[in-house]
């Protein structure tokens, strides 16, 4: 008898497929280009892509998993997806079948686990005819009196949520509200042109940030984060340039690979990985990119030690692949740690948000309206109405006149001063010597 209720058990058990990976939620983002829908699994599964069409279908099959209970498909709007079904296969497989209203290059990839996320399988649909974002360059502005374009970069993004803050705040929320503050301020300026990088909720490669920037032709790229340490009192805002010996202290150097590890999180392919030729660094140390790099970001932070307490007084360096621009100026603004929960809260604020933009802007502004790039429209306006200085903490104006070979009554009858008081940060235009 008991050897007969064994069997029976064991020929029930044997009837009953045995999964080892379920798949425990499916997100989706739409970028400009491409629709990604990512599974998140409970272990590696293999996977296969077939493409079927009349009518356009794609059909996934993934080996020895299933759908937990409960998990629906995501918003469908606005994608060439019109649904989304699943249903057991081949006994203990899931199949994925997904109705498309428009032909699409898809691409399939399965992404290990590391700290912020579990293993993920990831589907891209490409599209065959990109929207092409209304963005300017150099090259389609009249050459002689050219916008300034300002490349900012709001990071993460997408299934790269960036860190989390004590009170789940994300980091790529964030930085998108202050990226397009200085986005909308710098429209404002007569002159400059801001293009952003990202403009909503999705991921892009480290090295597609980049690559959007040159292809826009943009003179300076800004990359604005607030990032997590692991020690929660670690405070203060920063501003980062590429380094090529090296980083110049811990934080700089925990900071980068944080930031580097990125398109692990936010799931890049191999035929994603950054190609940079490897001479890219050393034309760096031949050329004035990384020089003005680290002299914009020192305009930056003096703006922000106005509303914000510094992690440093000076810009840090450390190896953060998205600085690894051979031909345009690129730092990496630290609005704060979100790690610390002081500091997290007030990154949380619109009015926070607000200053820290604007300091940002002030910055990029204060430097290109003194060093703007040849056959810009600002340029030509210096060239008209003689240079412009900001002054700073020491200065004179006997000072000043001497510094720009100028006579003292010149610079006084320019900018209209007649006494000996001065102010810090006020503008001076100085007149042709």
């Amino acid at each position: 008898m008991g050897r007969t209720w064994i069997g029976a058990m064991l020929g029930m058990l044997l009837a009953f497929p045995a999964w080892s990976v379920e798949v425990h939620d499916v997100r989706l983002w739409r970028a400009p280009d491409h629709t990604r829908i990512v599974f998140d699994l409970t272990g590696p599964a293999s996977h296969k892509l077939v493409v079927l069409n009349n009518p356009n279908r794609l059909v996934l099959d993934v080996a020895n998993t299933r759908m937990k209970a409960g998990v629906g498909p995501p918003k469908l709007a606005g994608t060439p997806v019109n649904s989304l079904r699943t249903m057991p296969h081949e006994g203990n497989g899931l199949r994925v079948v997904l109705e498309l209203n428009t032909v699409v290059n898809p691409r399939s990839f399965f992404l290990k686990s590391n700290q912020q996320a579990s293993d993920r399988l990831v589907l891209d649909l490409y599209d065959k005819a990109p929207q092409k974002q209304a963005v300017a360059t150099r090259s389609e502005q009249h050459s002689d009196k050219r916008d300034i374009i300002i490349a900012i970069d709001a990071g993460h993004g997408g299934e790269d949520p960036g860190a989390i803050g004590p009170n789940k705040q994300r980091e790529k929320h964030i930085v998108m509200a202050i990226a397009r503050e200085l986005n909308a301020l710098l429209q404002a300026d007569r002159g400059f042109r801001p293009t952003m990088i990202r403009t909503g909720d999705y991921y892009i490669s480290l090295a597609g940030r980049r690559d959007l920037a040159r292809q826009r032709q943009a003179d300076l790229f800004v990359s604005i984060h607030a990032d997590a340490f692991n020690r929660r009192e670690a405070h203060g805002a920063s501003v980062y340039a590429l380094s090529t010996q090296g980083a110049t202290s811990t934080a700089a150097s925990y900071l980068a690979e944080r930031e580097n590890a990125s398109d692990l999180v936010g799931g890049v392919t191999l035929s994603d990985k950054d190609e940079v030729l490897a001479g890219v660094l050393a034309d760096l140390s031949m050329t004035s990119t990384l020089d003005n790099s680290l002299k914009i970001g020192s305009k930056v932070l003096r703006q922000m030690d106005s509303v914000a307490k510094l992690h440093k007084r000076s810009v840090e360096q450390a190896g953060f692949v998205v600085l690894k621009s051979p031909d345009i100026p690129s730092i990496l603004v630290e609005t704060g740690f979100i790690s610390n929960p002081a500091e997290a809260q007030q990154l949380s604020t619109s009015a926070y948000q607000k200053k820290m933009a604007r300091a940002i802007h002030a910055g990029i502004r204060d430097w290109f309206l003194n060093h703007p790039p040849a056959g810009t429209l600002v340029a030509w306006q210096r060239q008209q109405n003689g240079q412009q200085y900001t002054i700073a903490r020491g200065d004179t104006l006997s000072a000043i006149a001497q510094r720009f070979n100028v006579s003292e009554a010149d610079l006084r009858n320019r900018n209209g001063i007649s006494g000996e008081k001065i102010l810090v940060g006020q503008k001076l235009l100085i007149p042709a010597s």
